[in-house]
């Protein structure tokens, strides 16, 4: 994944369900148990499947592989899972991914009980510089072979394969240059089909591209990235021995949440805006680095990490949610596995309060920053099971009801306040601090040094991820 150390595939890649996370040099991908409500529209020709796809993922996929199940019902073929692939960068790799995403996705068909009879294969790619649609849509047919081959042996025909490119898409399944030209056949424009009428009335809604979805997410790759790991390396020369001495311990964590809890009341305190751009850079104004930095590196212990879990519903759930995603943004350079904390929170809040498209993205990326991180692998494989998160949350309730009072659990976010956070989403009136996102002031990327005397070096980032688990008791067990 971008800036958390990348795998096989592109950065879009996640977590197959039901499997355990593979190590880094493998493919993960992420299934879809559906999007939205049973709508009944009838698919028949390939331009209404290519059309269709957004609405299935409820985002229009970029550089990717995607599978989806039909189930015959009625003697009538009615969508059913979803799986979707980054396309790996080398082609050596691709008959290993179409094997892992038909078996992932017909392994989770059946562990929900209902096999799929048939498939529907997509491959979507814009072209590089100097490439036309077709010459992608060329390239990528030993690809879309060896899905339906894989999907094949399995005993689930692939009846359509299609590719996306450039808006237009061809069928890999047709040879009939009638309604399936050599050339291709242009897209319609977005929101002008039936299924798109019909997605709207149903309140479906497209949220972008991937890349914009998780976008709220990434590290900075501006200017203010370098202040941010400097605050990092200050703030862990003081907390990291604190977390590691059990006397300590607690003391760091009811910091780290009673700071947690006032940054959110400023969160919630703060003037609604439009946008999610420019709501991302009014929250960052919020957070100054230092804070950012306490944080973090407070959130890498397992059991502050999971009190702060408990910030999952009603009014404390907004306010969360916005200081994960920016907590998981200030995660730069080196301090990318670090991320893995932040970005589940992000991922259980979001599947606490019904955003599955959203939990799923940030729970892949958490595994992305940290394969290991049992905490995010449990949780996504929960949610794409389609299980419901209320048995999480009376845990997590019962755990705070249980636990003897604190100055943190003494001071929830007020209702006023949260309820205007749960809806702001624009530009405080206060003037932009240094750690703010500043627009046009990009570098090429945080910095990742392979040696030095910087104290935020590669090197110190794997020491402080070996500090890291050895502050979680049980490390093995992890949850």
């Amino acid at each position: 994944m971008t800036n958390h150390g990348e795998s096989t595939g592109k950065p879009e890649n996640s977590d197959i369900v039901g499997h355990e996370t593979p190590p880094t040099d493998q493919l993960d991908c992420t299934a879809y148990e559906g999007h939205g409500a049973d709508q009944q529209v009838t698919l028949r020709t390939p331009a209404e499947l290519a059309d269709a796809l957004p609405y299935l993922l409820g985002y229009r996929p970029e550089d990717s592989i995607v599978l989806v199940a039909l189930h015959d019902r009625d003697g009538r073929g009615r969508f059913g899972g979803r799986a979707r692939l980054g396309i790996p960068t080398n082609p050596d790799d691709w008959p290993s991914a179409a094997r892992q995403l038909a078996q992932g996705l017909v392994t989770g068909s059946e562990r929900r009980g209902v096999r799929p009879e048939q498939m529907v294969a997509y491959v979507c790619k814009e072209p590089e510089p100097g490439e036309t649609g077709r010459q992608v849509m060329e390239r990528l047919r030993p690809l879309a072979q060896k899905l339906r081959t894989e999907c094949g042996h399995l005993d689930v025909p692939v009846i359509e394969a299609l590719c996306i490119s450039q808006g237009r898409f061809w069928s890999y399944c047709c040879g009939n240059e009638g309604c399936c030209p050599s050339d291709g056949t242009p897209m319609g424009l977005p929101g002008t089909s039936v299924l798109a009428a019909a997605a709207t009335y149903a309140g479906l809604q497209v949220r972008g591209t991937l890349r914009e979805l998780r976008a709220r997410l990434f590290p900075w790759e501006t200017a203010a990235a370098m202040e941010q790991e400097i605050a990092l390396d200050t703030a862990g020369m003081a907390l990291v021995p604190r977390i590691l001495d059990e006397t300590s311990r607690a003391e760091v964590a009811e910091e780290t949440l009673e700071l947690a809890g006032r940054v959110m009341e400023r969160l919630a305190a703060a003037p609604p805006v439009s946008g999610t751009l420019t709501a991302d850079l009014r929250d960052d104004q919020l957070l100054t680095h230092d804070e950012a930095a306490r944080l973090i590196l407070g959130l890498q212990d397992r059991t502050t990490r999971d009190r702060a879990a408990e910030w999952m519903e009603g009014d404390e759930a907004g306010p969360a949610l916005r200081l994960w995603r920016a907590l998981a943004r200030r995660c730069v350079g080196p301090y990318g596995e670090h991320a893995a904390a932040p970005l589940t929170l992000v991922g259980w809040v979001t599947w606490s309060t019904g955003d599955e498209l959203e939990a799923r993205e940030a729970l892949a990326m958490a595994l992305g920053a940290d394969p290991d991180y049992l905490f995010a692998r449990l949780l996504h494989q929960a949610c794409n099971e389609g299980l419901d998160p209320e048995s999480i949350r009376r845990c997590l309730r019962a755990e705070r009801t249980g636990r003897a009072p604190t100055r943190t659990d003494a001071k929830p976010v007020g209702k006023r306040r949260a309820r205007a956070a749960a809806s702001a989403e624009g530009p405080s009136s206060r003037p932009a601090g240094r750690a703010g996102r500043q627009p046009g002031t990009r570098v090429p990327g945080p910095r990742t040094p392979a040696s030095g005397t910087h104290p935020g070096s590669a090197r110190k980032s794997r020491t402080t991820r070996a500090q890291r688990r050895d502050a979680n008791t049980g490390t093995e067990g992890e949850s």
